[in-house]
């Protein structure tokens, strides 16, 4: 990649010091909004969400198509798939571990089954919730990778959520589109890059190591790679913003060209983008240094800020050099 796309320097994540950060959650509405004023088939349910912002301004627009069911997670998806088989375009918002726990019976016979084309708009990634256990999303990748039908689709950043949003207006079947709580750091400082849903991006070019993230660990890959670039290691990042299609072509490629990957993300170790990079290599045969970085099952994660418990799990910056470093010494 001959331009640079991604932001330089490392992100202080101890102190908040972002280069820049902006929500999903808002953005993710603005096509929306502009799209909504020509096709009067797109409609937005909640379940118990926030009407400030930009979905507040949706809601005033346009009343009639704004559907809020209150805490129940499972009629919201009812409704929507219901909205559907009407010929509506469905963006179903709401906490994403009740979507994908809870209500994950209507989701597989509701939306996956039916093949309809409602949009979970999965918010609360990972540990982002700040809500304790309970609260947290950590299993949602797994659960929605593997269900038929079902796009699963992981925007590095709030204006590449834009992107996701603008791709797949006419997509005809059901998709979970992951986004954190609140705003997290800018992975690109442009947006003139190409993005394909299946496809991932080569944030930033690299010839010692692959590290493969999704969402929010695309940043911390990023901040990883530029400071190890002043260790005289070159690393590769890989936005792997749609885990299912998978771009296994890419994954190889990587792997051919790199001989090591780090995987990271805001997840539960088992099940998601590094297992899903795992079975790739294994069933291709290959066999380089490998290393996944996310969160240990062993035990639920406590309740803490989400940057601490990022450290804590070793998916961070830091995490994330001491990875590549431990993959490298294997080559």
């Amino acid at each position: 990649m001959a331009d640079r796309i991604v932001f330089e320097g490392e992100l202080d994540l101890q102190h908040m010091n972002f280069v820049t950060a902006l929500s999903a959650r808002d953005l993710y509405l603005d096509p929306l909004i502009d799209r909504a004023a020509a096709d009067e088939n797109i409609v937005i349910t909640g379940a118990d969400v926030s009407t400030g912002g930009r979905l507040g301004e949706f809601k005033r627009n346009y009343p009639e198509r704004f559907i809020e069911v209150g805490i129940a997670e499972a009629d919201q998806v009812g409704v929507s798939a219901g909205l559907a088989l009407e010929g509506k375009t469905v963006y179903l918002q709401g906490f994403g571990p009740f979507l994908a726990l809870r209500a994950l019976d209507q989701v597989h016979t509701d939306l996956a089954y039916q093949n309809l084309p409602v949009r979970i708009i999965n918010t609360h990634a990972g540990l982002t919730s700040g809500g304790g256990p309970t609260h947290y999303n950590l299993m949602d990748i797994g659960v929605m990778r593997m269900l038929p039908n079902m796009l699963d689709i992981v925007p590095a950043d709030a204006k590449q959520c834009i992107k996701v949003i603008e791709a797949t207006f006419d997509y005809p079947g059901p998709i979970c589109i992951r986004i954190a709580r609140g705003a997290e750091p800018l992975v690109y400082t442009t947006d003139d890059y190409e993005f394909e849903v299946g496809k991932g991006i080569t944030a930033l070019d690299g010839t010692d190591v692959t590290v493969i993230g999704c969402g929010s660990t695309v940043a911390f890959a990023v901040s990883a790679a530029n400071g190890l670039a002043e260790e005289g290691i070159s690393v590769r990042v890989i936005d792997m913003h749609t885990i299912k299609p998978l771009d296994k072509e890419l994954i190889l490629k990587c792997a051919e060209e790199t001989g090591a990957i780090v995987t990271a993300e805001d997840h539960l170790i088992d099940g998601g983008l590094g297992s899903a990079v795992a079975e790739t290599l294994a069933d291709a045969g290959v066999g380089i240094p490998f290393k996944r970085l996310a969160i240990d099952n062993s035990e639920f994660p406590p309740l803490g800020d989400s940057y601490e418990l990022f450290a804590h799990f070793g998916y961070d910056p830091e995490g994330i050099k001491k990875a590549v470093r431990e993959v490298l010494a294997k080559k």
